[in-house]
């Protein structure tokens, strides 16, 4: 058996499933609309394969978001958390013990 390959470039991190999800769209959609191989998308998705400068474009113009809405060098933080960023203050754990 072979050596398995070692990735070379740094990961591209992305939120094209939970977009694609969101639009109700298959991975084959998405490819067609973005004129890539389905299983380009696959790649995409799992953090196998950074998207060319072109193909970022494309499917940011096709999302209609900024670029690095979709595409980042770091993790994006989960949406729970930009939405709803830090415990709630009216939560029962934040309440005092005679409130709960």
């Amino acid at each position: 058996m072979g050596k398995a390959q070692q990735r070379t470039e740094p990961v591209m991190h992305n939120r094209l499933a939970v977009l694609r999800t969101e639009r109700g769209l298959s991975r084959q959609d998405l490819a067609d609309a973005l004129d890539v191989n389905y299983q380009t998308i696959g790649y995409l998705e799992r953090g196998e394969y950074n998207p060319s400068l072109e193909l970022a474009l494309r499917a940011a113009e096709y999302f209609a978001l900024p670029v690095e809405a979709i595409f980042s060098r770091r993790p994006f933080q989960p949406m729970s958390q930009q939405l709803y960023p830090g415990p709630d203050a009216r939560s029962p754990s934040r309440l005092p013990s005679r409130q709960r």
